[in-house]
């Protein structure tokens, strides 16, 4: 099953090489043809879009309630590995590695940016920048950065760590379809399945690396007067993506393990920052009131299609993020099930579900909340020299115009113009960067362990090699039209990928069933009469 020597020596010949011709055709047609490339996503992704809206809503739903059956069930109880095994890692280490994996450069990308744009417009809203418009722009974030994406992680989290820990099969993707395929998930098969895993992994980390680096472009040119162009991200690419790679050489013990709690203490720091310095009383307030508004909406909002507009909206966001975390879904849920042996099913699914859930709102209500504040409490002097308010005109909404990853420095600057502001505006910089190189180097580990069949410790060529292979697809993508050409790359993986998560949520359901069967009602001895 694996190459015994040469390059391949350690990994799935068939896998690699498939993966590897897809991922070089795909470069050397970006490199050379940047305009074709630009429109064949469009036209995919928007036939994606037209067609298949409603799928993609209805299967993220039904993998949420699925998850929360699940939890409640006999299930529950099963660890993931032998009856007495224990987690290897702390709760910290567990809760920093699935938010660094799961959310990281995207959380910072959007956190302000997503509430603006809906604090403006949105399908729910006759007016905006109102303070009803503010509650509703909230909502909307909550709903997109909340338990939907995490229910994905964790169908294939889930699925994999039990047929690798519990059942003895490799940590790879095509396991989880033992249960409705058996032994043929050797064969092309299989293959298939891990190919199709890598491609929606590569892709889906190449979108979040795109987004990363423009928001670092914009902070060095906020802080030290870089100029912000096509040129300097793709060296930011380059320089950072060697680092993620000397990273993923040490492995999720070490280096994976200590970016990953690094992180945690800056987002610490950060939120810190803005929780003191920005609108406290009414942040606190929010992220209250915002988890009641959440949870009484998520459920309409879960189902709606928007299908009497049929608007352009809900494809431009819902959709948009539900094919995201679904390209994300084999890496995050290969990363979490690397980390996870030991810990019951139970466990699993409320430690991933819940915790990076209520992490994310928080972050969210700090930075989208204290953007929102400062726009609908502006005020102005007028000739007259009075006071009057000036709502949507303190910056940052004509910063998201303008360009959005300017909108948090914008927000950081507002709340301090002074020495605070621009330590702040570095350390989220920094945090930025950090989260980028997490995501590659997590990224780079789960391709490696997918296409070596489970191995804990690929071979270290393949991390290089994958490495550079993400932030070469990453830096193909933002010559090919940036924001846009991301957002429709990470749809367009997702795609073929979801039906594979369909088939593993059956073929752990399956597998559940046949190692716990329903228990059988006891017969009741009557007595014989007299």
């Amino acid at each position: 099953m694996l190459g015994k020597d040469g390059i391949l020596k350690g990994m799935s010949p068939a896998a690699t090489i498939s993966s590897m011709v897809i991922v070089t055709l795909f470069v050397l047609g970006g490199a050379l043809y940047p305009d074709s490339a630009a429109s064949l996503f469009d036209t995919l992704s928007g036939g994606i879009l037209s067609h298949f809206k409603w799928y993609y809503i209805a299967i993220i739903t039904l993998m949420l309630v699925f998850c929360v059956v699940l939890a409640c069930s006999r299930f529950g109880q099963l660890r993931l590995g032998d009856d007495d095994s224990r987690p290897e890692y702390s709760l910290f280490s567990w809760f920093a590695m699935l938010f660094s994996a799961g959310m990281g450069i995207g959380l910072v990308f959007w956190s302000i940016a997503e509430p603006i744009y809906h604090f403006q417009s949105n399908p729910f809203i006759t007016q905006g920048m109102t303070s009803e418009a503010a509650e509703v722009a909230m909502r909307i974030t909550y709903f997109h950065w909340g338990l939907h994406p995490w229910a994905i992680y964790v169908v294939v989290g889930l699925a994999l760590a039990y047929f690798s820990y519990r059942k003895g099969l490799p940590l790879t993707i095509r396991s989880a379809l033992y249960p409705l395929i058996g032994k043929r998930i050797y064969g092309w098969m299989g293959h298939t399945v891990d190919v199709l895993a890598v491609f929606g992994t590569v892709f889906g980390v190449a979108t979040s690396l795109g987004l990363g680096v423009a928001q670092i472009n914009t902070g060095l040119n906020h802080l030290f007067g870089m100029e912000i162009s096509t040129t300097n991200q793709l060296l930011l690419i380059l320089v950072i993506s060697l680092i993620a790679t000397a990273s993923v050489l040490s492995g999720i013990g070490r280096g994976v393990k200590w970016l990953s709690e690094i992180n945690i203490w800056l987002t610490v720091a950060i939120l810190l920052f803005l929780l003191v310095y920005g609108p406290t009383r009414y942040l606190l307030q929010s992220y209250v009131q915002g988890i009641g508004d959440y949870l009484a909406h998520v459920v309409p909002l879960s189902t709606w299609t928007d299908a009497s507009k049929d608007s352009q909206w809900q494809s431009w966001w819902t959709v948009f993020y539900w094919g995201w975390w679904m390209s994300w879904s084999p890496f995050v849920g290969m990363f979490i099930a690397r980390i996870s042996k030991g810990r019951t099913i139970r466990e699993f699914i409320c430690g991933v579900l819940l915790v990076p859930t209520l992490l994310g709102m928080l972050w969210l209500t700090l930075f989208g909340g204290t953007a929102l504040y400062l726009e609908l409490t502006h005020t102005v002097t007028n000739a007259a020299g009075e006071v009057v308010s000036a709502i949507g005109q303190a910056g940052i909404v004509t910063a998201v115009g303008e360009n959005v990853t300017s909108a948090l420095y914008t927000t950081l600057s507002l709340l301090d113009s002074g020495s605070i502001g621009y330590m702040a505006s570095i350390l989220a910089t920094v945090l930025v960067a950090l989260y980028f190189i997490t995501s590659a180097d997590s990224g780079t580990l789960v391709v490696t362990t997918i296409l070596s069949l489970g191995e804990e410790h690929p071979p270290r060529s393949q991390r290089v090699m994958w490495g550079m292979s993400v932030a070469a697809v990453a830096a193909i993508l933002m010559l090919a039209g940036g924001l846009k050409a991301l957002q429709t790359a990470a749809i367009t993986a997702a795609f073929p990928f979801s039906v594979v998560v369909m088939v593993m949520m059956w073929g752990l359901f399956r597998a559940l069933h046949q190692e716990l069967p329903a228990p059988q009602p006891e017969t009741v001895k009557v007595p014989p009469l007299g």
